[in-house]
Order: C-alpha cells, then sequence, then structure tokens
C-alpha cells in the first residue's frame, strides 16, 4: 500500500497477486481517492495542537500559584489575594476558550439550528453596547451608535447578536489612539442587504495577516492577544455564522484604524 499525490489530490495504491496455483498471473489494484480523509486527519492533528498549546500556559499558572498557595510562600494577605486571582483569571480564560470551542463546533457541523425571523438590528445593537458600558469606561472608550430608527433584518436573531458581539469586544480588544468605536447601519453593497459596521480607532491589520484572521486560533499579535485573555476563535465563529447565513462579511483597513462589518437580508 502507498500514498501518492496526483494533481493536488491525493490516492491510496493497493495491490495484492492473483494466483493461479503457486504462480502469481497478475494483480487487482485499487485506486482509493483519500483527500478529504487526509485534509480531515491534518486538521485534527492542527487542531489537537492549538488546543494543547493554548491550554499549555493557563494550566502552568493555575498548577504554579494553586502551589504558591499550599505552600505558604507568602503570608501576605494582599499577595494570598493576588494569587487567587490569578488561578481564577486563567480558570476564566479556559472557560471562555472551552465554550468558544463548542460553539464552533456546533456551528461547523452545522448542529445547530438556523433560525429566521425579522428584528430590529438597531435595537440590538443598542443592547450590546449597553452591556459592555463597563467594559468601554475601563477602556475609557467612546462608542458611537446614533442609529435612531429602526433597521429590520432577517436572520437569526440570536447569532447575529453573537456577531455583533464578537465585533465590539474585537474593538474594545484593540482601540487605541482616539479611543473610538463607531458603530453603523447602511445599505449593503448586495441588493437588498443592510450592512453594520464595527470601526475602531488604532492599528491595521497587516496586509499578510489579513486572510488568516479567520482561522482558528490565529492571533496577529500573539503577546496582546494574550494579555486580554483572547484566543483567537471569536473570529472564527463570525466566520461560520455568515456563513450559515450566506450573506456576505469582511474587514477593511483604514488610516486611522480597523473596521469590520456583515451583511444581513433587508427583504
Amino acid at each position: 500500500q502507498r500514498h501518492m499525490t496526483i494533481g493536488g489530490r491525493t490516492y491510496s495504491l493497493i495491490a495484492n497477486p492473483v494466483h493461479e496455483g503457486e504462480e502469481v498471473i497478475g494483480a487487482v489494484i485499487v485506486l482509493l481517492d483519500i483527500t478529504e480523509q487526509e485534509q480531515r486527519e491534518q486538521l485534527r492533528r492542527e487542531f489537537t495542537a492549538n488546543v494543547s498549546h493554548e491550554l499549555k500556559t493557563p494550566i502552568a499558572l493555575v498548577q504554579g500559584y494553586a502551589e504558591g498557595l499550599k505552600e505558604g510562600i507568602s503570608d501576605d494577605p494582599e499577595s494570598r489575594a493576588f494569587y487567587c486571582d490569578v488561578i481564577m483569571d486563567e480558570a476564566g480564560k479556559m472557560n471562555r476558550m472551552v465554550k468558544n470551542l463548542l460553539t464552533l463546533n456546533q456551528l461547523e457541523f452545522g448542529e445547530e439550528e438556523v433560525s429566521f425571523e425579522r428584528f430590529d438590528i438597531a435595537e440590538l445593537i443598542r443592547g450590546v453596547v449597553q452591556s459592555c458600558e463597563i467594559l468601554i469606561q475601563q477602556k475609557n472608550a467612546t462608542v458611537h451608535f446614533t442609529q435612531n430608527e429602526p433597521a429590520y433584518v432577517w436572520a437569526d436573531e440570536f447569532k447575529a447578536e453573537q456577531v455583533i458581539r464578537n465585533y465590539v469586544s474585537n474593538a474594545l480588544n484593540h482601540v487605541e489612539g482616539q479611543m473610538l468605536i463607531d458603530i453603523r447601519i447602511s445599505k449593503g453593497e448586495e441588493p437588498d442587504t443592510t450592512r453594520v459596521s464595527v470601526f475602531n480607532t488604532g492599528k491595521q491589520i497587516p496586509k499578510e495577516d489579513i486572510g488568516h484572521i479567520w482561522d482558528k486560533f490565529y492571533k496577529v499579535d500573539k503577546a496582546h492577544t494574550r494579555e486580554y485573555g483572547g484566543n483567537g476563535i471569536g473570529l472564527s465563529i463570525v466566520k461560520a455564522i455568515m456563513e450559515s447565513f450566506h450573506h456576505e462579511y469582511g474587514v477593511n483597513n483604514y488610516e486611522n484604524g480597523v473596521e469590520f462589518w456583515f451583511e444581513l437580508s433587508a427583504k
């Protein structure tokens, strides 16, 4: 049995001899296309390696600080409180990552039903912004969203909210400079669609990273992502949701920042 690659596809070649008595009179050759199988195996290996890498640091920190508490490295109440905070923070990061992975897995394998309904996306955005008020204050950021009129769209409202939350959360994690986040509703490029965009002032996304930001576990700035507890899954969830909606989504670099957007049916 041998594997070979022809025209970008992988094949498994299996050959067995055909006997007549003790004499070999021929062979049966079977050629199997195992491209999808190989791709799935490669994805499984990458997924396992990425999850192991992501969990390695928080597990090491939890173990180290827990051992420090047990051994009584410091009797200072303030230090003990700090140790406990680190353990809780790292456990929270692992919990968020596991929840995000479960959500992504359900979306990618079509295990979550998509229930389309008509709703006011402007009201949905206001609710998301309001729920993020504490985080906005902590970042000393300003969020502009001035849409007063209703903007009705057709989509799964819960999943649309996940997209908006991921975009707003991403903006809060990367906003710099003027510390401005601008959310807008406009007419989409496709007929009868509505576009929602979330812009934040700050650094542009490097051109070489643009094509990869929707990939699982991809991080443009690993140190910064680690700092705010990110795991590179949020935009993958956006991608999976928008593809289940069969609508467009994307990102644009501007001189003073970055804009993420998506479109939904307005009819």
